[in-house]
């Protein structure tokens, strides 16, 4: 997908209506499930806030 919206390319398949969902693309793309960056995140850092947001949306004991 990222040929489409980074460098243009596959445009003659597009339809019109394609065209201006190609900018929601383009916008949600920062938001994809894959990290841009090189640097390594802060695990240590970052498990208080996660554990806050299971503490709040799971019960204490899950039921298996």
């Amino acid at each position: 997908c990222y040929p489409i919206h980074r460098e243009g390319a596959y445009q003659h398949l597009l339809i019109e209506s394609d065209r201006p969902m190609l900018e929601w693309v383009k916008d949600f793309n920062q938001y994809d499930l894959y990290t841009k960056r090189d640097e390594r995140m802060d695990v240590d850092g970052l498990r208080p806030y996660y554990e806050e947001l299971i503490a709040e949306f799971f019960p204490a004991q899950l039921a298996w």
